[in-house]
């Protein structure tokens, strides 16, 4: 039994529950964080590695790239209301995609005078809010403030239980600095806060076995089953053992072997259309309503560790059967389910009609590999694959294409979460990063990700904490995003006809090489498409002897 401050038990217990880092961008309300870590230092007990990320945007995209890589959640530090702001858009891409994590962040304090951390400075003022917590209340699983000191170890259990339970999320602490300052007794102890993990009713699972079963056209549509708990090799399996067309529409991580003759590519519009069953894996969005179109008669199932997608308020996909749980495990079971009844049926013409549609889907994908110039992204993306081998990772927001990442792994591809929060890409490829220094990561953005990333907190965060990271910009000079929405609702209008579209051209651009030469990156531009294999061969040099970051811009089509 020790005695000490609110703000080293804090410290302490996030170290009990396997917390490795806090990402911390510091303020007036994190001196007794701060004092605890000087105490752990010369005392010699455990806490999370402190990193000090110089913008909020970055420390919760570390945060969630850190997940990604390891299935290990990870905790996050902010100045109070002006932090936490800044954390908003981070919290909705984690929520968006399933990822736990602990946000925390100093509330100004209460009293005015007296106790120890009271206010004393014109900001504590300036910063008091009514409901801080209203900021992430809605994009969070759960949410707490801290009112005394003996409350901070059960409220951090609370918190990774919560965080870790199906479906997983990032929560949120209130810390107000008067509690962090406070001195109480602690233990050190075995957190006592397993995580609840759910599972289909087996009535249903049974019926939809029986159903998958049955089918003569079934179709499966995933989002993000590759990375954890053996699902990319799970759903490989399955889908060729069962001859299943698996389609990832907008997938923010690779579900199935791109080469596996049971890939369905990118859009489900033709199996949809055609599908009697159709198995849908914890996708926020099947497919469009305004564009597919599936049978009356079909039958949906909604599978995932939250199969109505309860963060959605206005979702009207059908569902048919709904099964709850990990899409590894769910798959796991299906396939169990469904080898066990008989008699087994033979699948094979319909395999063999699959695979020769596989083929000619491949053949149509690559001769749109052009080499230009410029480049297509395509062409720069089967680039970046030759060059990461079976090992490395690429996480891309609006860089590398899905389509043309053949050959790569669950593990290592990571796209975008749908929510759509610009900036995630690069930080988030520094967690990758951070979960293995040794590790090819490659961040592939667009221009205008790069920038709302906040590249020069990036390129210093890579220098500080020793992240050798491969930054690939694709450079088109325009919100190509934007673009491309303007011309899906006004094809034909004076938009589509005009030299430059409005609010789209991001010219003239700065000189993204510069920017991350300022923190010592070695830097290249690449246009001629004969010199980007040698260019990137020399990126990966220099990160495997220097263990120097890098940045290469890469002048891409538009279309």
């Amino acid at each position: 039994m020790i005695e000490a401050s609110a703000g080293e038990i804090f410290l302490r217990r996030l170290a009990a529950n396997g917390i490795e880092y806090l990402f911390a961008n510091g303020g007036t309300d994190f001196a007794p964080v701060i004092e605890g870590f000087a105490h752990a230092q010369v005392a010699d007990f455990k806490v999370p590695t402190p990193i000090l990320i110089p913008h909020e945007t970055a420390a919760l995209g570390m945060a969630h790239g850190y997940y990604l890589a390891t299935g290990r959640p990870q905790a996050v530090m902010v100045h109070t209301n002006v932090g936490l702001a800044n954390c908003v858009m981070g919290v909705l891409n984690a929520a968006s995609d399933q990822v736990p994590m602990i946000l925390a962040s100093g509330i100004t304090p209460h009293t005015e005078h007296g106790p120890l951390g009271h206010r004393n400075s014109p900001i504590n003022w300036g910063q008091n809010m009514r409901d801080q917590t209203a900021m992430v209340r809605e994009p969070v699983k759960w949410d707490a403030t801290l009112s005394r000191p003996e409350q901070i170890a059960p409220l951090v259990d609370r918190a990774v239980a919560i965080a870790t339970s199906s479906p997983r999320g990032p929560v949120y602490l209130g810390l107000p600095r008067e509690a962090l300052c406070e001195v109480t007794t602690y233990r050190d102890s075995k957190p006592r806060n397993a995580a609840a993990r759910a599972a289909p009713h087996p009535e249903d699972l049974a019926e939809a076995a029986r159903l998958l079963d049955a089918a003569e056209r079934p179709l499966i549509v995933a989002f993000r089953t590759g990375a954890r708990g053996g699902g990319f090799e799970a759903l490989t399996a399955f889908a060729e053992r069962h001859a299943i067309p698996v389609v990832e529409f907008w997938p923010s991580q690779l579900s199935i072997d791109g080469a596996s003759p049971m890939h369905g590519g990118f859009d489900p519009g033709e199996d949809l259309a055609a599908a009697d069953v159709v198995l849908v894996l914890d996708a926020i969005v099947p497919w469009l309503p305004h564009r597919h179109g599936f049978a009356e008669q079909a039958t949906v199932i909604q599978a995932g560790a939250d199969p109505h997608q309860l963060e959605v308020p206005l979702r009207g996909f059908a569902t048919d059967l709904a099964l709850t749980g990990e899409s590894a495990h769910i798959i796991a079971a299906l396939d169990e389910a469904m080898r066990a009844r008989t008699p087994a049926r033979d699948r094979s013409a319909r395999f063999a009609r699959l695979a020769e549609r596989h083929a000619a889907r491949r053949a149509q994908l690559d001769s749109a590999v052009r080499a230009g110039p410029p480049m297509s992204a395509a062409f720069v993306t089967r680039a970046i694959v030759e060059l990461i081998g079976a090992e490395g990772c690429i996480v891309s927001e609006l860089g590398a294409k899905p389509e043309f990442v053949t050959g790569l792994r669950g593990d290592q591809f990571f796209q975008n979460p749908i929510s759509g929060g610009l900036g995630w890409g690069l930080p988030a490829a520094l967690g990758v990063q951070l979960a293995d220094r040794d590790r090819l990561v490659v961040a592939t953005v667009g221009d205008g990700s790069y920038m709302f990333a906040n590249p020069v907190a990036c390129h210093q965060i890579a220098e500080a904490h020793g992240l050798p990271l491969l930054t690939i910009v694709y450079n088109n000079g325009i919100w190509g995003a934007v673009r491309g929405s303007t011309l899906g609702i006004y094809p034909k209008g004076h938009a589509a006809r005009a030299n430059v579209m409005p609010i789209t051209s991001l010219e003239p651009l700065p000189d993204f090489c510069k920017i991350a030469q300022a923190s010592r990156a070695w830097t290249a531009r690449v246009a001629d498409p004969a010199a980007l294999a040698d260019t990137l061969r020399e990126a990966a040099r220099v990160i495997r002897e220097e263990k120097r970051q890098v940045l290469v811009e890469v002048k891409v089509a538009r279309h």
